[in-house]
């Protein structure tokens, strides 16, 4: 499913236009992006937690060369699906 179909799919569920539908889903992401960037956690109950998490410093292999390489450390985000979600799935 692309972008473009979620918000079709949005416009269709809330009886509005999909103009609407694209800013609503357009708000509601850069507000996910923003409450992980300030506190690292947001939890939208029955549907999962995002969070975000640190990984450590690694060594790697270049596939093509075979060369160990240094992979740096960063920050990644995780999601950890709610128990609505997962019923609905399963």
């Amino acid at each position: 499913m692309t972008k473009a179909d979620l918000v079709a799919k949005i416009a269709g569920k809330a009886s509005m236009t999909k103009a609407g539908a694209e800013r609503s889903l357009n708000a509601f992401l850069e507000a996910v992006q923003a409450v992980l960037v300030k506190e690292g956690k947001l939890t939208l109950t029955g549907f999962g937690t995002f969070s975000v998490e640190s990984r450590k410093e690694r060594k790697g292999r270049n596939p093509r060369t075979g060369a160990t390489i240094k992979i740096p450390a960063s920050k990644v985000v995780k999601f950890r699906p709610g128990k609505n979600l997962k019923d609905a799935v399963n």
